[in-house]
This record gives structure tokens, sequence and C-alpha cells, in this order.
């Protein structure tokens, strides 16, 4: 696999998203979140994909099987190539949520989030009291994603490898938490650069600030894909 970078659209308003996408002359991937999502709606959904651009829309669904089968089915007519869930959900809304998009939709790939690259291990023992390691808590997410027919996961791409050898190359290992030499990490605490992600095992690559925060974005995403998919 050598899908391009995904980029994260973090901004909070319509207008400022079509700002940023003018900037470009290609397709991209673009990352279509719950700030920007909750603010905008499906109409943007549309104009980015009238761009001709491709779309990871991440909501992160979680609630009881039936709601999120059912808010799936919702969303599975926006005609996005990747949505998500949360894989703590359990194996049974999974399921439900796959259903859900499958009534609609026999494409759009269905990943489930693990832990969030904003998690410490220190924070996985006192806050989630989950005393496993990170990485053992993140292949038993993985591995029940798997178990209800998922394309694959979110997670850190210092798990990616793990997940590699225990579940295969086709499953899908989206890693935020991706910064170039120098960045700044701001939030993320579980990073790497590029380069390191593909080495890992990462199938796909999220980046936002670096890219959307730069003072020319359009040639920072060029060396973010060059070092991308030339490792």
């Amino acid at each position: 696999m050598n899908s391009l970078p995904i980029i994260a659209l973090d901004f909070n308003s319509k207008e400022k998203v079509l700002q940023f996408l003018d900037l470009f002359d290609e397709s991209l991937y673009v990352k279509v979140g719950m700030e920007l999502f909750y603010q905008t709606g499906p109409e943007l959904i549309q104009l980015i994909k009238e761009r001709g651009h491709q779309i990871f829309l991440d909501l992160k669904l979680h609630d009881i099987p039936n709601t999120v089968g059912k808010a799936m089915e919702g969303l599975a007519q926006l005609d996005v190539d990747m949505v998500n869930v949360h894989a703590a959900g359990g194996t049974e809304m999974m399921r439900k949520a796959l259903e859900g998009l499958r009534k609609h939709n026999p494409q759009t790939q269905l990943i489930a989030v693990t832990q969030l690259t904003s998690t410490t291990e220190e924070m996985l023992h006192q806050e989630q009291k989950i005393h496993s390691s990170m990485e053992e808590a993140v292949l038993n997410y993985a591995k029940l994603a798997k178990e209800a027919h998922l394309d694959g996961v979110v997670c850190s791409p210092l798990e990616a490898r793990l997940l590699t050898e225990h579940l295969g190359e086709q499953f899908l290992k989206v890693t935020p938490g991706i910064r170039p030499k120098d960045a700044q990490t701001n939030d993320q605490k579980r990073v790497t650069t590029p380069q390191e992600a593909k080495i890992n095992g990462s199938t796909h690559i999220v980046v936002g600030r670096p890219i959307t925060q730069s003072q020319d974005p359009v040639a920072q995403y060029q060396k973010i894909k060059e070092s991308w998919c030339n490792a």
C-alpha cells in the first residue's frame, strides 16, 4: 500500500477549508474530524468531493451497538472513503457499525480507534485502569476489530509493526502522530517521522498542523509526501 498522506483539516469553518484546498492543484486525501464536521455538516463533505479529493471522516463513533449502527447508515450515504468507530465499544458495536455502513455503501473502509496518540502509558494505567502495556492494549483492540471484520485500526506508528506481525500487511494501520523532524509535537505523545512510520508498517499517515499551519502548506505537503512515499 502506498496511499497519499492524509491531511487533517484542522479548521473551524467551510471558508477556511476551501481556501486551504484552493492552494493545491492535485487530488488530496483529507481528514474531516469532529470540530469541523459538527460546525459545517454534510454540505462540506459534498464540496470537498466535488473537488476530487478523498475523505476520511473521523467521528470516532462510540455508543450502544444499535445507535452506532443507525448512525453509520446515515454516514454511509455521504460516500466518504473511510470512517471510524472506537474499538472500546466492543465487537458487537463494531459489527453493527459495519452492518449499517454496508446497507448503503459497499466500498467505504471502516476502521477502529485503538488508543489515542495523546494517551500515555501512565494514563492507560492510572486513568483507564488498563494494566497491560500500551502495545498489548492496542493489539487487543486491533484483534477485536479484525474479529468484527473491520478493515483496520487507528494506532500510533509505534505500534504498527506489532500489528502487522499479528494481523498482516493488508490490515490497515492508519497512524496520526506524524511529525517531520524538528516539528513541534503539540498534544501528541507517541509520534514519529513519516519515514519511520513507513518502516514501522503504517499503511496511512495523518498529518495536520505541520501542514495546515505551515507558512507554505503546499511545499510542506510535498516534502512530507515525498518522504512518505519514497521511504
